[in-house]
């Protein structure tokens, strides 16, 4: 697939292909570096982000990061 793009036009294309997964990625430090009210919370925030990339990340964003604090 990628090998049929001209090599001028993959400096284009790669970042409009990691564009999506960068919330997932910031997903998954923010639930790293931070406590939830429970360990099942935020066992279920990351299966939701490693099963579901792209919408697991935007939901993270949405939902989870307000819900999540700051380690002491």
């Amino acid at each position: 697939m990628f090998a049929e793009i001209p090599p001028d036009k993959l400096a284009y294309a790669l970042p409009l292909l990691i564009l999506p997964i960068l919330p997932n990625l910031w997903g998954i430090v923010h639930v790293y570096r931070r406590e939830f009210p429970t360990p099942e919370e935020r066992a279920a925030w990351l299966v939701t982000l490693i099963v579901l990339p792209v919408i697991g990340g935007l939901m993270y964003m949405l939902l989870g990061a307000r819900r999540a604090m700051k380690k002491t």
